[in-house]
């Protein structure tokens, strides 16, 4: 009986080496989570129950539960590196299954599909796009893979410019007349800005300004590419230097045609913040909401997990939210190995939402979790199980002792 007891103590030792050496060479295995050998001990059943002084038949291992305690999370310079910071897990596509993992080392294969290193599609929740285009949130109830945008961003057209001058109130009229733009002495000032068609192309818009001889009155002329566009509009400034003409402070334009084949330009001039006072002639506002088409220069993903794709022409596309998933058992998971596991009828239904809310952690973008393992206490646990063998293979050769002994008993 000796025997056997001893035996299933080298073998729960051994467990419990087996344990620790898998801990220890994944140390530097980022998401990984260290494991723990649980032991409980035999007894001998007669089919009479227990007798109240039995002894023991020994250990058994019943179970390596997983430890899912936070590894530390360390900086790095890819933007695509993540970490979840809390609970959960990152959803990922496995060739049309869905598991789960912690490791946020992902990458971008040559489809544009952003993937881990063994080739799981990260998933997240797409986009709402309203009728007229424009991004009203996403759609938590749908998983999609993130797929990077490779293409060029297209181009929106100027249809609004925000004019912020301040005229003279002391200007005199040109020494000239009539406005011409190619005579420097026919205006009193001008300025410059750059639109855009509907297919990219810039162009420049500028604007004249004329003192009249009426007080507080000014002539706006607008050229584009060199075309007149408008002019002359009347500004007309009040006694306190605020602008009175146009009632609306906005100028509608007519319409410009480009060369280049676009849509014609249609500007509103919102001229509300310019003003006439005694200082000299300054510009403090001019913008124009149009750009030019744009090419994916670097992704900003936020805490919250939106994912946006951010171009050269400084417009930010969000391409969707990193789902994130968390299960009432996270023991009960299974084990699919590459730090990743997958549902079961233990661990609970997946509970799916978004970084940050419910019982979900944050997402930190540009950063990894590292494994949880501490090599110090693995160390530790290796001695103990070192030892509980040594101990359990000197009972063996106690006991082969005394049975040597009672055999040669004459």
């Amino acid at each position: 009986m000796s025997f056997r007891i001893a035996l299933s103590g080298i073998n729960a030792a051994s467990a419990g080496l087996n344990t620790t050496a898998n801990n220890i060479a994944n140390v530097n295995t980022v998401g990984f989570k260290r494991s723990r050998a649980e032991f409980g001990d035999l007894f001998a059943n007669s089919g009479f129950g227990l007798q109240r002084n039995a002894v023991g038949a020994g250990v058994r291992v019943t179970n390596v539960a997983q430890q899912f305690a936070q590894g530390t999370i360390n900086f790095t310079d890819n933007a695509l590196d993540m970490a979840v910071s809390g609970n959960g897990f990152f959803t990922l596509n496995r060739g049309g299954e869905i598991v789960y993992g912690r490791a946020g080392n992902f990458g971008v294969d040559r489809a544009g599909y952003v993937v881990n290193p063994v080739g799981d599609r990260l998933q997240v929740f797409p986009p709402t796009v309203s009728a007229s285009g424009q991004i009203t949130g996403f759609n938590n109830g749908q998983l999609a893979d993130l797929r990077l945008a490779l293409g060029e961003a297209p181009p929106l057209a100027s249809s609004n410019v925000e004019i912020g001058t301040n005229l003279p109130a002391d200007a005199n009229p040109p020494l000239l007349a009539p406005f011409d733009p190619a005579d420097a002495q026919t205006y009193n000032f001008a300025t410059t800005v750059t639109v855009y068609d509907s297919l990219g192309v810039s162009h420049n818009a500028t604007f004249y300004y004329v003192k009249t001889n009426n007080p507080g009155e000014w002539q706006l002329f607008t050229q584009i590419a060199g075309d007149p566009v408008s002019g002359p509009d009347t500004l007309q400034y009040g006694p306190s230097g605020e602008l009175l003409t146009p009632a609306t402070g906005n100028l509608v334009l007519a319409p410009w045609t480009p060369p280049t084949g676009a849509n014609p330009i249609a500007l509103t001039l919102q001229l509300g913040e310019s003003t006439q006072y005694g200082s000299s002639f300054s510009v403090n506002r001019l913008v124009q909401d149009g750009y030019p088409t744009g090419r994916l220069s670097n992704l900003d993903i936020s805490d919250e997990g939106v994912v946006s794709a951010r171009y050269t022409n400084g417009q930010a596309i969000p391409l969707g939210q990193i789902a994130l998933t968390n299960f009432s058992n996270v023991q009960g998971l299974q084990k699919l190995g590459d730090t990743s596991w997958g549902e079961t009828s233990e661990s609970g239904p997946a509970q799916r939402g978004a970084p940050g809310t419910s019982n979900l952690g944050l997402l930190q973008a540009g950063a990894l979790e590292a494994s949880n393992v501490d090599i110090t206490e693995q160390l530790v646990e290796m001695i103990n199980a070192q030892r509980n063998f040594q101990a359990n293979a000197q009972m063996i050769s106690t006991a082969d002792q005394i049975t040597q002994t009672v055999i040669n008993i004459r």
